[in-house]
């Protein structure tokens, strides 16, 4: 079994959170921010809009930056992934 996104989602996996500062202190689980930073695992086909297909921006294998509150945080297959639309990516980070 495999997601797909439809439309104009993109599967994003979190790369991990920072588990101490610069200075070398340790940070507790709940000092930790969610990382806005991602790699796209899976992009869906685009959408129609006025009849026109949209092209996705992004493709598998992106590192991304993303809104920090957008999405649905899924599980699956003892993963954590976050479904985003397309116009909830901020930037792509080469």
């Amino acid at each position: 079994m495999q997601l797909k996104p439809l439309g104009n989602r993109v599967i994003l996996q979190h790369q991990k959170a920072e588990e101490k500062t610069q200075s070398g202190i340790i940070l507790p689980d709940s000092a930790k921010e969610k990382p806005q930073e991602a790699i796209v695992v899976a992009v869906g086909t685009g959408e129609d809009v006025d009849g026109k297909k949209t092209e996705m921006q992004v493709k598998k294998g992106d590192k991304v930056i993303y809104s920090k509150y957008a999405g649905t945080e899924v599980k699956f297959e003892d993963e954590e992934y976050v479904i985003v639309s397309q116009n909830d990516i901020i930037a792509v980070v080469e």
